[in-house]
């Protein structure tokens, strides 16, 4: 009797929640960002019956690329350390992955960018959205509960007097 309920139990578990989500959200995003990227490369050197499409296929390229950026904003919005290491993990992962396309690319870092300056854009978007959420979530505590200055009671010596 007492092995059944532990292998009902056992049976019944719920899988554990993938530990570090930052991590995984990251991983997520990274591989989305370079599937658009190598598809919108692909598209763009290799169809050539896309060609006279150029607008609606870059239009749909950048959409699905600035939808996937995204990801970890959304996912972490009110945890800014989160959102920010997430976010880079996935950035990062794309510069790798626009670095090593510029190999078989010919041109691809003249006529864009270079993969430095890719990564310190994306640094640059993913930080100021930290920030705001941080801001963010400082203005709507403030508004809950409201900032009193801490104020020294007269009967604490200075500190310049001890």
């Amino acid at each position: 009797m007492t092995d059944a309920a532990p292998d009902h139990a056992k049976r019944n578990k719920l899988p554990e929640p993938l530990p570090r989500p930052a991590l995984w959200t990251g991983l997520y995003t990274g591989a989305l960002l370079v599937m658009v990227m190598f598809g919108a490369l692909v598209a763009a050197n290799r169809l050539s019956w896309l060609d006279n499409r150029a607008l609606e296929r870059n239009a749909a390229s950048y959409g699905l690329f600035v939808i996937f950026m995204l990801i970890p904003v959304i996912r972490f919005l009110s945890q800014p350390l989160q959102m920010f290491s997430s976010a880079m993990i996935g950035w990062v992962m794309f510069v790798v992955a626009y670095d090593l396309a510029g190999f078989y690319f010919r041109n691809l870092f003249q006529v864009l960018r270079t993969p430095f300056e890719a990564l310190i854009e994306g640094a640059v978007i993913y930080g100021v959205f930290a920030v705001g959420s941080w801001v963010g979530g400082m203005v709507l505590q403030w508004r809950h509960h409201a900032i009193a200055p801490r104020r020294r009671r007269t009967s604490d010596p200075a500190p310049h007097h001890r």
